[in-house]
């Protein structure tokens, strides 16, 4: 089973920056697409990137283009969300998450294994 745990989420100053990890365990295929959704109060899951292991592809939300970055430690199976120039209206929980294969989907249903989440505030 695979197994999803964020961290480094916290309170952070607008134009401030912020690195999520995501670390993953029980792996088995070959190759995943690991991604992050944001859920702000009151609205429905974002997505916000993702990172397919083959070939390191990388897609953002235009929301986000140009602030974030995605990456991947292959050593460790950690997938991080490097967020920088934050916003008032990046405030969110955010979810690590992953699919097998190498289909990158921009909606929930498309991934089948969720981290608990950890909470991003962006203060002014």
């Amino acid at each position: 089973q695979v197994h999803l745990v964020e961290s480094g989420g916290g309170l952070v100053q607008a134009g401030g920056s912020l690195r999520l990890s995501c670390t993953a365990s029980g792996l088995t295929s070959s190759t995943y697409v690991m991604a992050w959704f944001r859920e702000a109060p009151g609205k429905e899951r974002k997505f916000v990137g993702a990172y397919r292991w083959t070939g390191g592809t990388t897609w953002y939300d235009d929301s986000v283009k140009g602030r974030v970055t995605i990456s991947k430690d292959n050593a460790k199976n950690m997938v991080y969300l490097q967020m920088n120039s934050l916003k008032l209206e990046d405030t969110a929980i955010y979810y690590c998450v992953a699919s097998a294969g190498t289909t990158i989907y921009t909606v929930p249903r498309g991934y089948e294994y969720w981290g608990q989440g950890t909470q991003v505030t962006v203060s002014s």
